[in-house]
C-alpha cells in the first residue's frame, strides 16, 4: 500500500525509497548528499547583490564560493518535488507558517530552543522530513 487513505504516501515507503535514492546517488556521484552549504551561498548571492564588499570581507564565503553547483540545483528539485508531490496527491493547500504556529500554541512562536518545552513544540528539521 504506497498511498495512505489521504491520497499521500506511506511515510514507511518513502522514507525507504529515498534512503535508496540517497545510497544511489552517493554511490554514483561519489558525493555525500547535503543542503546546509547551499543555504549559506544563496544567503551569500543574495546579499552580494546589495553588499558586495561586506560579502568579501567575510571569511567563510572566500572559502566557500558563492556557486550555484549540484547542490543548489539539488535543493531547488527537493521544493519542485514536493510540490509536485503535493499536486498529485491533491493535498496542496497554502497556508501561513503563522497560521500553522498559532494552532500549536503561544510558545511555537518562540525562537526554536528559547523555552524548556520548544523541543516538544517546535519540530527539527529531519523530523519534519520524516513526517
Amino acid at each position: 500500500m504506497i498511498k495512505t487513505g489521504d491520497g499521500g504516501w506511506n511515510p514507511y515507503i518513502a522514507g525507504a525509497l529515498t534512503g535508496l535514492l540517497l545510497i544511489l546517488a552517493v554511490w554514483v556521484s561519489d558525493k555525500y548528499v547535503g543542503a546546509s552549504t547551499t543555504f549559506v551561498r544563496v544567503a551569500g548571492i543574495i546579499e552580494s547583490g546589495f553588499l558586495p564588499e561586506h560579502v568579501a570581507d567575510i571569511e567563510y564565503f572566500n572559502k566557500e564560493k558563492l556557486i550555484i553547483d549540484w547542490q543548489t540545483l539539488f535543493v531547488a528539485g527537493i521544493l519542485i518535488g514536493a510540490f509536485m508531490s503535493a499536486a498529485t496527491s491533491k493535498s496542496f493547500k497554502l497556508q501561513g507558517v503563522l497560521e500553522t504556529a498559532y494552532r500549536r500554541g503561544p510558545l511555537s512562536l518562540l525562537p526554536e530552543g528559547s523555552s524548556p518545552s520548544s523541543a516538544r513544540v517546535l519540530p527539527t528539521a529531519d523530523q519534519a522530513v520524516t513526517g
